[in-house]
């Protein structure tokens, strides 16, 4: 079972693919899960994942870009089953990044898309 958002609401934000360690937890639960980030914007990020989050599920995310951890908090906006796999692809929305890890996820994400105008 899929849900999905419109292609509207999932575009409102630069999104650059990257290739990065990431950390979650569901709010209220034990312990931390590793996967790998797959893409980000300054509203939320996209990774593939061994199981399934239902939407509306809270999260606690870790974010290693570059030389930083950013601490982030979102909530699943959306989620897919990848065709002929038993993973699922996960959309996060941001509801809570505190200035400082804003500020320089921004100017990441400057960086990554002017890098690849120039190639």
């Amino acid at each position: 079972m899929a849900v999905l958002m419109r292609e509207e609401d999932r575009r409102r934000f630069l999104r650059v693919r990257v290739n990065a360690p990431l950390r979650y937890q569901l709010i209220g639960a034990q312990g931390f899960s590793n996967t790998v980030l797959e893409n980000i914007s300054l509203g939320g990020i996209g990774f593939i994942n061994d199981n399934f989050i239902p939407p509306m599920t809270k999260l606690s995310l870790e974010v290693e870009l570059l030389s930083r951890v950013l601490y982030l908090r979102g909530k699943l906006a959306w989620a897919a089953s990848l065709s002929h796999s038993n993973k699922y692809h996960l959309g996060v929305e941001f509801s809570d990044v505190n200035p400082e890890d804003k500020k320089y996820l921004y100017d990441f994400l400057e960086i990554q898309a002017g890098s690849r105008k120039h190639n």
